[in-house]
């Protein structure tokens, strides 16, 4: 009787220790950051997004030169003009100012707006790789390795090599 209670402490503590050893088997993490990046369709996301900005920046330098030519006219002219003209000048040139402050801001929220747009879609893909890929492996658990993400040790399975075959990158 004392040898059998011995051998159910036994099998239960093997059975114990090797559910616990498959638990931590089910972990994986893939660095999220460096599949998106090498996904083609960031790349393209990435220059349409430079161009809007370029775009922008164009505009927003010729308002700047518009508003500088201005105010240097203006400022030449000051002396020649009436009281009442000069003020109706300042009045306008700083209209001008918040009308390029507020170009500036609109410009700002349509590149964040543009960037969620361009990048969802991508991201969208790349989790359903990985869950599949996870979900293929028997994977519970996927944990995010990126830089930053505060993941501090990844020495468990990496799974961006097989989302990248997943994606065909």
């Amino acid at each position: 009787m004392k040898n059998f209670k011995s051998l159910l402490v036994a099998i239960v503590l093997l059975v114990g220790a090797t559910s616990f050893v498959n638990a931590q088997s089910k972990i994986a993490h893939i660095d999220t950051q460096t599949l998106m990046e090498a996904m083609p369709e960031m790349k393209a996301g990435q220059n349409q997004l430079e161009k809007l900005k370029k775009t922008y920046d164009t505009e927003i330098k010729g308002m700047a030169k518009e508003f500088e030519a201005k105010v240097q006219q203006y400022g030449s002219e000051e002396g020649t003009k009436t009281q009442e003209e000069n003020e109706k000048r300042v009045l306008e040139v700083q209209g001008m100012e918040r009308n390029i402050s507020a170009y500036r801001q609109q410009a700002l929220q349509d590149l964040q707006k543009k960037e969620l747009d361009v990048y969802q879609p991508i991201l969208d893909k790349a989790r359903a790789a990985i869950q599949k890929v996870a979900r293929a492996q028997g994977i519970q658990y996927v944990m995010d390795s990126t830089t930053g993400s505060g993941l501090l040790l990844a020495d468990g399975k990496d799974l961006l090599p097989d989302v990248k075959k997943e994606l065909g990158i």
